[in-house]
């Protein structure tokens, strides 16, 4: 099973959204995030219907991201937040999700994510990334840390490129995130073989 993590954002294809989701979801990523906070709740939910159609015909995770209520009334069981979004969740609404993951940028961000319930942990970023232009990564140490700090599993996220995704995998992730080079690379199957 693939170690790779989708992170949506449609304004960076160069090609229609969900085509380019079909393409990424035929290489049977871990998952796939849909990552599109600037939408409405209205045009997310619409959207999120369309991506999960496609993920399950392809056998791949669907994780909603941000909007808990769409996730809800999709009978959706899987959700990423923010941590301020997470925060304001009772346990009972954090119960709700088989799946629930949060984004986290230290070493207390994530012991807080694991006691808050979650699932998993998106950490980052790692390398420097046009996302964070003019931000320094956080680099490999401070992801060792951040693993050894809880025990659930621990995706990193940052510039990773098929360059540098082994040294990530080596500090023990338990996967890396791919968003700018899966949105826009016109070879996904190369990116995804490597």
């Amino acid at each position: 099973m693939s170690n790779i993590v989708c992170i949506t954002n449609r304004h960076l294809c160069k090609e229609d959204f969900l085509t380019r989701i079909i393409h990424i979801a035929s290489y049977h990523p871990k998952a796939i995030i849909l990552r599109e906070k600037d939408m409405t709740p209205e045009d997310y939910l619409e959207l999120a219907s369309q991506v999960i159609s496609i993920c399950k015909k392809y056998n791949v995770k669907c994780i909603l991201h941000s909007f808990s209520s769409v996730a809800t009334s999709l009978k959706m069981n899987a959700i990423h937040l923010p941590l301020p979004l997470l925060r304001s969740m009772s346990k009972k609404e954090r119960s709700s999700f088989l799946v629930l993951g949060a984004s986290c940028h230290s070493v207390e961000e994530a012991k807080e994510a694991e006691a808050l319930g979650c699932s998993y942990i998106i950490v980052g970023h790692i390398f420097e990334t046009d996302c964070k232009k003019g931000l320094p990564g956080r680099g490999l140490e401070f992801l060792q840390n951040v693993i050894s700090s809880v025990n659930i599993p621990v995706y990193a996220i940052g510039g990773i490129n098929e360059t540098n995704i082994s040294q990530v995998l080596h500090t023990g992730a338990d996967g890396a995130c791919l968003m700018s080079s899966l949105m826009s690379n016109d070879n996904i199957s190369q990116l995804m073989k490597k």
